[in-house]
Protein backbone atom coordinates (compact mmCIF):
# COMPACT_ATOMS: atom_id res chain seq x y z
CA UNK A 1 0.00 0.00 0.00
CA UNK A 2 2.64 2.65 0.92
CA UNK A 3 4.35 1.96 -2.57
CA UNK A 4 1.23 2.29 -4.74
CA UNK A 5 0.54 5.66 -2.28
CA UNK A 6 3.85 7.13 -2.84
CA UNK A 7 3.52 6.53 -6.69
CA UNK A 8 0.60 8.61 -6.50
CA UNK A 9 1.72 11.31 -4.34
CA UNK A 10 4.56 11.68 -6.45
CA UNK A 11 2.36 12.83 -9.28
CA UNK A 12 0.90 14.85 -7.05
CA UNK A 13 3.47 16.75 -6.11
CA UNK A 14 3.82 17.83 -10.00
CA UNK A 15 0.70 18.91 -10.70
CA UNK A 16 -0.41 22.64 -9.96
CA UNK A 17 -3.73 22.13 -11.03
CA UNK A 18 -4.27 19.45 -7.70
CA UNK A 19 -1.97 21.85 -5.12
CA UNK A 20 -4.54 24.67 -6.49
CA UNK A 21 -7.74 23.18 -5.92
CA UNK A 22 -7.03 21.52 -3.17
CA UNK A 23 -6.03 24.76 -1.67
CA UNK A 24 -9.02 25.97 -2.51
CA UNK A 25 -11.02 23.62 -0.64
CA UNK A 26 -9.29 24.15 2.57
CA UNK A 27 -8.77 27.43 2.28
CA UNK A 28 -12.40 28.03 1.41
CA UNK A 29 -13.55 26.56 4.83
CA UNK A 30 -11.24 27.86 7.11
CA UNK A 31 -12.12 31.31 5.20
CA UNK A 32 -16.08 30.40 5.90
CA UNK A 33 -15.49 29.73 9.55
CA UNK A 34 -13.15 33.03 10.10
CA UNK A 35 -15.84 35.02 8.81
CA UNK A 36 -18.55 32.98 10.93
CA UNK A 37 -16.46 34.00 14.08
CA UNK A 38 -15.48 37.89 13.24
CA UNK A 39 -17.93 40.58 14.25
CA UNK A 40 -18.68 43.21 11.69
CA UNK A 41 -21.29 46.02 11.29
CA UNK A 42 -23.91 45.45 7.84
CA UNK A 43 -26.03 49.21 8.14
CA UNK A 44 -25.41 50.03 11.49
CA UNK A 45 -26.12 47.11 13.02
CA UNK A 46 -23.54 44.07 14.96
CA UNK A 47 -23.12 41.02 13.22
CA UNK A 48 -21.63 37.86 14.89
CA UNK A 49 -22.72 34.77 13.60
CA UNK A 50 -21.15 32.85 16.30
CA UNK A 51 -23.23 34.22 19.09
CA UNK A 52 -26.27 32.14 16.88
CA UNK A 53 -24.75 28.63 18.87
CA UNK A 54 -23.33 27.17 15.59
CA UNK A 55 -20.12 26.98 17.30
CA UNK A 56 -21.54 25.26 19.96
CA UNK A 57 -20.25 21.60 21.21
CA UNK A 58 -21.73 19.11 19.82
CA UNK A 59 -23.65 21.01 17.28
CA UNK A 60 -20.10 22.24 15.53
CA UNK A 61 -19.64 18.59 14.54
CA UNK A 62 -22.76 18.40 12.34
CA UNK A 63 -22.39 22.25 11.06
CA UNK A 64 -18.80 21.58 10.21
CA UNK A 65 -18.94 18.40 8.36
CA UNK A 66 -22.39 19.46 6.32
CA UNK A 67 -20.67 22.49 5.21
CA UNK A 68 -17.43 21.06 4.41
CA UNK A 69 -19.57 18.25 2.38
CA UNK A 70 -20.75 21.37 0.10
CA UNK A 71 -16.95 22.27 -1.21
CA UNK A 72 -15.94 18.05 -1.80
CA UNK A 73 -16.21 19.26 -5.73
CA UNK A 74 -12.94 20.45 -6.05
CA UNK A 75 -11.37 17.33 -4.41
CA UNK A 76 -13.39 15.80 -6.76
CA UNK A 77 -12.02 17.09 -9.90
CA UNK A 78 -8.61 16.61 -8.58
CA UNK A 79 -9.50 13.05 -8.34
CA UNK A 80 -11.34 12.95 -11.49
CA UNK A 81 -8.43 14.49 -13.56
CA UNK A 82 -5.67 12.57 -11.72
CA UNK A 83 -7.43 9.36 -13.39
CA UNK A 84 -7.82 11.27 -16.55
CA UNK A 85 -4.07 12.58 -17.15
CA UNK A 86 -3.29 9.13 -16.49
CA UNK A 87 -5.04 8.31 -20.05
CA UNK A 88 -4.26 11.66 -21.73
CA UNK A 89 -0.37 11.57 -20.45
CA UNK A 90 -0.54 7.64 -21.52
CA UNK A 91 1.28 6.90 -18.00
CA UNK A 92 -1.70 4.47 -17.79
CA UNK A 93 0.54 2.39 -20.18
CA UNK A 94 3.70 3.13 -19.18
CA UNK A 95 3.03 1.66 -14.97
CA UNK A 96 1.58 -1.57 -16.95
CA UNK A 97 4.77 -1.50 -18.84
CA UNK A 98 6.74 -1.01 -15.95
CA UNK A 99 4.95 -4.04 -14.31
CA UNK A 100 2.37 -2.45 -12.42
CA UNK A 101 -0.85 -4.47 -12.37
CA UNK A 102 -4.51 -3.16 -13.24
CA UNK A 103 -5.45 -4.17 -9.54
CA UNK A 104 -2.48 -2.30 -8.42
CA UNK A 105 -3.43 0.64 -10.64
CA UNK A 106 -7.05 0.83 -9.33
CA UNK A 107 -6.11 0.08 -5.64
CA UNK A 108 -3.51 3.09 -5.67
CA UNK A 109 -6.32 5.64 -6.46
CA UNK A 110 -8.55 3.95 -4.08
CA UNK A 111 -5.91 4.25 -1.55
CA UNK A 112 -5.41 8.22 -2.78
CA UNK A 113 -8.96 8.54 -1.70
CA UNK A 114 -9.20 7.26 0.96
CA UNK A 115 -6.12 9.55 1.87
CA UNK A 116 -8.16 12.62 0.61
CA UNK A 117 -11.01 11.95 2.64
CA UNK A 118 -8.70 11.05 5.73
CA UNK A 119 -6.50 13.88 5.65
CA UNK A 120 -10.30 16.38 4.62
CA UNK A 121 -11.98 14.59 7.93
CA UNK A 122 -8.73 14.87 10.47
CA UNK A 123 -8.61 18.40 9.00
CA UNK A 124 -12.19 19.12 9.88
CA UNK A 125 -12.05 17.91 13.64
CA UNK A 126 -8.90 20.26 14.20
CA UNK A 127 -10.81 23.82 12.56
CA UNK A 128 -13.95 22.41 14.85
CA UNK A 129 -12.19 21.78 17.89
CA UNK A 130 -10.33 24.89 17.98
CA UNK A 131 -13.12 26.75 17.02
CA UNK A 132 -15.83 25.01 19.65
CA UNK A 133 -13.17 25.62 22.28
CA UNK A 134 -12.86 29.11 21.95
CA UNK A 135 -17.24 29.89 20.97
CA UNK A 136 -18.49 27.28 22.90
CA UNK A 137 -20.96 28.38 25.44
CA UNK A 138 -20.50 24.37 26.60
CA UNK A 139 -16.67 23.06 27.19
CA UNK A 140 -17.44 20.45 29.24
CA UNK A 141 -15.43 16.69 28.00
CA UNK A 142 -18.71 14.97 27.63
CA UNK A 143 -19.93 17.39 25.66
CA UNK A 144 -17.12 18.16 22.93
CA UNK A 145 -16.63 14.83 22.13
CA UNK A 146 -20.40 13.62 21.61
CA UNK A 147 -22.11 13.25 18.05
CA UNK A 148 -18.28 12.44 16.58
CA UNK A 149 -20.74 10.14 14.45
CA UNK A 150 -20.94 12.92 12.39
CA UNK A 151 -16.94 13.06 11.57
CA UNK A 152 -17.76 9.37 10.56
CA UNK A 153 -20.76 9.94 8.49
CA UNK A 154 -18.77 12.72 6.59
CA UNK A 155 -15.55 10.31 5.87
CA UNK A 156 -17.93 7.59 4.34
CA UNK A 157 -19.82 10.22 2.48
CA UNK A 158 -16.34 11.48 1.12
CA UNK A 159 -14.68 8.01 0.28
CA UNK A 160 -18.32 7.25 -1.27
CA UNK A 161 -18.34 10.15 -3.49
CA UNK A 162 -14.56 9.85 -3.85
CA UNK A 163 -14.90 6.37 -5.21
CA UNK A 164 -18.11 7.51 -7.67
CA UNK A 165 -15.60 10.39 -9.30
CA UNK A 166 -12.83 7.68 -9.43
CA UNK A 167 -15.95 5.22 -11.65
CA UNK A 168 -16.39 7.68 -13.99
CA UNK A 169 -12.47 8.77 -14.08
CA UNK A 170 -12.06 5.59 -15.27
CA UNK A 171 -15.24 5.14 -17.60
CA UNK A 172 -15.20 8.13 -19.38
CA UNK A 173 -11.24 9.09 -19.91
CA UNK A 174 -11.82 12.79 -20.21
CA UNK A 175 -12.04 15.26 -16.94
CA UNK A 176 -14.35 17.46 -18.12
CA UNK A 177 -17.13 14.82 -19.73
CA UNK A 178 -16.23 12.67 -16.24
CA UNK A 179 -17.41 16.01 -14.33
CA UNK A 180 -20.70 16.38 -17.28
CA UNK A 181 -22.18 12.91 -16.21
CA UNK A 182 -21.66 13.51 -12.32
CA UNK A 183 -23.71 16.76 -12.96
CA UNK A 184 -25.73 14.79 -15.41
CA UNK A 185 -26.70 12.06 -12.77
CA UNK A 186 -27.17 14.49 -9.73
CA UNK A 187 -29.87 16.07 -12.28
CA UNK A 188 -31.61 12.42 -13.31
CA UNK A 189 -31.20 11.53 -9.64
CA UNK A 190 -33.34 14.49 -8.51
CA UNK A 191 -35.79 14.38 -11.19
CA UNK A 192 -36.33 10.59 -10.19
CA UNK A 193 -36.84 11.11 -6.55
CA UNK A 194 -39.52 14.10 -7.31
CA UNK A 195 -41.23 11.86 -9.72
CA UNK A 196 -41.65 9.03 -7.30
CA UNK A 197 -42.53 11.73 -4.37
CA UNK A 198 -45.25 13.15 -6.20
CA UNK A 199 -46.49 11.33 -9.21
CA UNK A 200 -45.75 7.53 -8.62
CA UNK A 201 -45.75 6.94 -4.46
CA UNK A 202 -46.70 10.46 -3.24
CA UNK A 203 -45.81 9.60 0.00
CA UNK A 204 -42.60 11.39 1.46
CA UNK A 205 -41.85 8.11 3.91
CA UNK A 206 -42.00 5.26 1.33
CA UNK A 207 -40.22 7.42 -1.29
CA UNK A 208 -37.44 7.86 1.38
CA UNK A 209 -36.88 4.49 2.25
CA UNK A 210 -36.53 3.60 -1.76
CA UNK A 211 -34.36 6.43 -2.70
CA UNK A 212 -31.95 5.61 0.26
CA UNK A 213 -30.50 3.07 -1.99
CA UNK A 214 -29.67 5.89 -4.66
CA UNK A 215 -26.13 6.31 -4.91
CA UNK A 216 -26.16 10.28 -4.12
CA UNK A 217 -29.13 10.24 -2.59
CA UNK A 218 -27.44 7.72 -0.07
CA UNK A 219 -24.14 10.19 0.54
CA UNK A 220 -26.56 12.93 0.94
CA UNK A 221 -28.19 11.41 3.79
CA UNK A 222 -25.16 10.74 6.06
CA UNK A 223 -24.44 14.52 6.50
CA UNK A 224 -28.35 15.93 6.91
CA UNK A 225 -29.01 19.59 7.00
CA UNK A 226 -28.50 21.15 10.14
CA UNK A 227 -29.72 24.31 10.25
CA UNK A 228 -33.54 23.52 11.44
CA UNK A 229 -30.90 22.69 14.70
CA UNK A 230 -30.29 26.20 15.44
CA UNK A 231 -31.80 27.65 18.80
CA UNK A 232 -33.50 30.79 16.36
CA UNK A 233 -35.29 28.41 14.28
CA UNK A 234 -36.44 26.07 17.03
CA UNK A 235 -37.15 29.33 19.01
CA UNK A 236 -39.33 30.68 15.58
CA UNK A 237 -40.86 27.99 15.05
CA UNK A 238 -42.13 26.97 18.38
CA UNK A 239 -43.98 31.07 18.39
CA UNK A 240 -45.28 29.67 15.21
CA UNK A 241 -46.27 26.99 16.89
CA UNK A 242 -44.99 24.51 14.47
CA UNK A 243 -43.02 21.21 15.08
CA UNK A 244 -39.77 20.55 12.97
CA UNK A 245 -39.64 16.73 13.46
CA UNK A 246 -36.29 16.19 11.08
CA UNK A 247 -34.04 13.02 12.12
CA UNK A 248 -30.39 13.98 12.73
CA UNK A 249 -28.72 10.87 13.38
CA UNK A 250 -26.50 8.82 11.81
CA UNK A 251 -27.83 5.44 11.25
CA UNK A 252 -25.63 2.55 10.50
CA UNK A 253 -27.43 1.30 7.66
CA UNK A 254 -27.06 4.15 5.92
CA UNK A 255 -23.57 3.66 6.10
CA UNK A 256 -23.52 0.34 5.01
CA UNK A 257 -25.15 1.66 1.80
CA UNK A 258 -22.48 4.46 0.84
CA UNK A 259 -19.82 1.23 1.90
CA UNK A 260 -21.24 -0.58 -0.67
CA UNK A 261 -21.62 1.54 -3.16
CA UNK A 262 -18.35 2.40 -2.51
CA UNK A 263 -17.41 -1.29 -2.79
CA UNK A 264 -19.10 -1.62 -6.25
CA UNK A 265 -17.32 1.65 -7.42
CA UNK A 266 -14.11 0.32 -6.89
CA UNK A 267 -15.07 -3.30 -8.49
CA UNK A 268 -16.80 -1.22 -11.52
CA UNK A 269 -13.45 0.43 -11.88
CA UNK A 270 -11.13 -2.28 -11.85
CA UNK A 271 -14.02 -4.47 -14.12
CA UNK A 272 -13.68 -1.58 -16.75
CA UNK A 273 -9.93 -1.39 -17.11
CA UNK A 274 -9.41 -5.06 -16.98
CA UNK A 275 -12.13 -4.65 -20.32
CA UNK A 276 -10.28 -2.43 -22.39
CA UNK A 277 -6.91 -3.02 -24.26
CA UNK A 278 -4.73 -0.57 -23.33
Amino acid sequence: MLRLLTIEFEKLRYSKSAKVLSIIYFGLFTFIALIASIRFNLFGAEIHIADQGIFNFPYIWHFNTYCAALLKIFLAIVIVSLISNEYSNRTLKQNLIDGLSKKEFILSKFYTVVSFAFISTVFIFIVSLILGLIFSDYTEIGIIFSDLEHLLAYFVKLLGFFTFCMFLGVLVKRSAFALGFLFVWWIVESVVVGILRFLVINDATKTEYITQFFPLESMSNLVKQPLTRLNVIQSAANQLQTDIAFDYAVHWYQILIVLGWTALFVWGSLAILKSRDL
